[in-house]
């Protein structure tokens, strides 16, 4: 399950954290991929580095499990264009290429199936999508089918929770939704909010349970919020944004430690 562990996400500048914080780097790591260099476009990678052990490990007492989320972070607009973070163009103002991405992640999740990715801005994957071969097409929705490839939050990006007016929120993760359910027959189960500067009830209300989420994954925070969660060891919550509806919004809500979606340190 792209469940409830690590994190990343935000709209108004939506970063493509793909390119390589945390995220991305782990993502790099996990997969056997340099974070430099991305495989050409074809069905196989141009060299196949040593596969590393990602199945799961079973529980062992007194042994603390770390769960790697291999996913990326890519603005739907930023400092660059959505052309420009697509293609890869102006790599002197951000080096980003979510093509790029893409391309090299499925075509290292086809080498092993033991690998698993998550994606989250829809705007750039469909794009990425209908640029694919039947052939491609086919081999992604067996990665999708079988675990390997899994969608978090699911809207066309990952919108503001302050600036952005309630309708458009609604709009715009109704349509990466539609897409991910005619397509694959997929909805998503995990909110995934990393990169919002702050975070509201009006999210967790409109876009939590009724959404059919199963728990939410905040990112930023406000700095004394999150020092006090840390002493407190509440970063996870049971969030209940609606006093009218008490419990029946409750949504089990994760809130990253570092205050964005970086390594741990």
């Amino acid at each position: 399950t792209m469940a409830a562990t690590m994190t990343s996400t935000h709209t108004g500048r939506l970063r493509a954290a793909a390119l390589f914080t945390l995220s991305a780097f782990l993502a790099a790591s996990a997969l056997g991929l340099s974070a430099a260099a991305a495989a050409p476009r074809s069905e196989k990678p141009a060299y196949a580095p040593e596969c590393l052990d990602t199945s799961a490990k079973p529980r062992a007492p007194g042994v603390l499990n770390v769960h790697l989320v291999p996913h990326t972070h890519d603005d739907v607009g930023w400092l660059k264009t959505v052309d420009q973070y697509y293609i890869g163009s102006k790599q002197d103002i951000y080096k980003a290429g979510v093509q790029y991405i893409l391309d090299t992640v499925t075509d290292y999740l086809l080498l092993n199936p033991d690998r698993k990715f998550t994606y989250v801005e829809m705007a750039f994957f469909k794009r990425w999508w209908d640029e694919q071969t039947e052939e491609k097409q086919e081999k992604v929705k067996k990665l999708v089918d079988e675990g390997q490839l899994t969608f978090a939050n699911g809207g066309w990006c990952m919108h503001d929770e302050a600036a952005a007016h309630y309708v458009g929120m609604v709009d715009q993760t109704t349509r990466g939704h539609r897409f991910l359910k005619e397509t694959f027959g997929y909805v998503p189960r995990v909110g995934w909010q990393l990169d919002p500067f702050g975070h509201s009830a009006t999210q967790a209300y409109l876009m939590g349970v009724d959404l059919g989420f199963d728990a939410m994954v905040l990112g930023r925070s406000d700095h004394a919020d999150l020092s006090k969660r840390l002493l407190e060891q509440a970063t996870e919550m049971l969030w209940a944004p609606s006093e009218t509806f008490g419990r029946e919004k409750t949504i089990l809500t994760q809130i990253r430690p570092d205050g964005n979606y970086q390594p741990p340190p």
